[in-house]
């Protein structure tokens, strides 16, 4: 059975965040997008130290599928360099797997 696997990844705004998540969910490429609004950040970025607020998004998908959804947020996404990195848990509840797998086949359960 595949891996779960989690995306962190940060946009400018929740209702961007949202809508790319949603069609994530709808191309059942992901299972589920969390989105954390408000998040202040601190960055370097070409040579300048920058400031700002963006949303923070924690998507929860299958590693069968990490290559799919990085393309597809590469696509999507309004950075010129988005920030997206793949973590995968240890110690998951089966049944969260199971629910993972389900709603990311491809078809219809």
């Amino acid at each position: 059975m595949d891996r779960p696997l989690l995306v962190y990844t940060t946009f400018p705004d929740v209702d961007i965040a949202l809508s790319i998540g949603e069609g994530l969910v709808r191309d059942r490429l992901i299972a589920c997008i969390n989105v954390l609004p408000g998040m202040r950040s601190v960055y370097a970025w070409k040579g300048a130290i920058e400031r700002g607020q963006e949303a923070v998004a924690i998507l929860k998908t299958r590693k069968g599928l990490q290559d799919q959804v990085h393309r597809a947020l590469r696509e999507r996404h309004p950075y010129e360099t988005p920030v997206v990195l793949f973590i995968e848990p240890t110690g998951g509840d089966a049944a969260t797997l199971e629910w993972l797998v389900a709603e990311t086949a491809g078809e219809l359960p």
